[in-house]
């Protein structure tokens, strides 16, 4: 059964269903009711689960819903009317959420934006948001995780490092922000996350001893394939803080890779097109790629030059230069002496 099916199956076949004013049916749905108030929905599973997931399959004048696990299976329906909205609410909790079918629209921290079909949303606890009830046939599909959760998906390390102490740092410590990543997979990478999500929903189904396991382990391939297979972008208030994550992972790889880097290695390593990262060291640096990697070399070199008995040719090639010439001159631009001159006031 595909993710599609399965999501259909929950949200319309499952009884009872509750009528629209059941008190469960505004948790999953709350149609705006105040332009002021902000509603904070807390995470609505006891301390032993820590992911859920709520289903959303609209067909143009309803929605129906319903969440998983739950002590009893359920679905929901509301009728909505045309530009109907829920109320602006928050998360105890972090919220994945997947287009499975159609698009959806939301205002997030006061910006409309429109996900389409296999693209995800991350919104971090603080981030004020509401969604658009849209007259059109969709299935959007949210997993709510725990703090521990997330904090143990992460820890995994299944994701590159970029991504991991970005995720951890953005969306659990600066909590002053309101954050959201919105992520676009490539083609294999979204099939490969729709039968994640298919087994991970069925597996909260089944809800049995041993699917707090099995549904963090799908959580690690979903977060994975998230790191490694999807372009993301990020909220204003993130834009700054990711580029020196980024730069300082860069730089710190340049420096343990000095005399072998190249912008190639680069790419494969942090998922990044090539001109990004000249740009993001012009940034932060003031100069280029090619001549950040020239400093470094010149000043491993320099330091190697004073503190062992390596030759200067050695130590030309210990830094990277082939071409000894080439290095001479460049070393005496950069010192105002040469190498060996160096080496001699040591």
């Amino acid at each position: 059964m595909s993710l599609i099916d399965v999501c259909r199956k929950i949200t319309q076949d499952e009884k009872p269903c509750l009528a629209e004013n059941h008190p469960m049916g505004t948790r999953l749905v709350c149609p705006e009711y105040s332009k002021s108030v902000k509603e904070v929905k807390t995470f609505p599973l006891v301390e032993q689960q820590s992911v859920f997931a709520l289903c959303w399959n609209t067909d143009g004048k309803q929605v129906h819903s319903t969440m998983v696990p739950a002590p009893h299976r359920f679905c929901c329906s509301y009728s909505f009317g045309e530009g109907e909205k829920t109320q602006l609410h928050t998360h105890d909790y972090l919220e994945l959420g997947y287009v499975v079918k159609g698009e959806f629209r939301q205002k997030i921290s006061g910006k409309d934006i429109v996900f389409r079909k296999g693209e995800l949303c991350l919104i971090d606890k603080n981030c004020v948001h509401q969604d658009y009830l849209q007259n059109k046939e969709s299935v959007i599909l949210f997993l709510g995780l725990s703090n521990n959760m997330f904090t143990e998906v992460m820890n995994e390390n299944v994701s590159t490092e970029k991504v991991i102490s970005f995720l951890q740092s953005a969306l659990l410590k600066q909590k002053n922000l309101q954050q959201y990543i919105r992520f676009k997979p490539s083609p294999e990478t979204e099939a490969a996350l729709e039968k994640a999500f298919e087994q991970l929903v069925e597996e909260l189904l089944v809800n049995d001893t041993g699917s707090t396991f099995i549904c963090k382990g799908l959580m690690v391939r979903i977060f994975g394939l998230l790191s490694t297979g999807c372009e993301f972008s990020l909220s204003r208030e993130l834009r700054q803080e990711m580029s020196w994550i980024v730069y300082e992972e860069i730089t710190e790889y340049i420096a343990h890779h000095y005399a072998t880097v190249t912008i190639r290695e680069l790419v494969e390593n942090f998922h990044f097109q090539e001109d990004y990262f000249n740009r993001l060291i012009r940034s932060k640096a003031g100069i280029s790629y090619s001549e950040y990697v020239q400093r470094i070399r010149l000043e491993k070199a320099e330091v190697l030059l004073r503190t062992s008995s390596m030759t200067v040719d050695e130590v030309a090639e210990a830094v990277g230069y082939q071409n000894k010439g080439y290095f001479y001159k460049i070393f005496k631009k950069e010192f105002g002496m040469t190498p060996r001159q160096m080496r001699v006031l040591v």
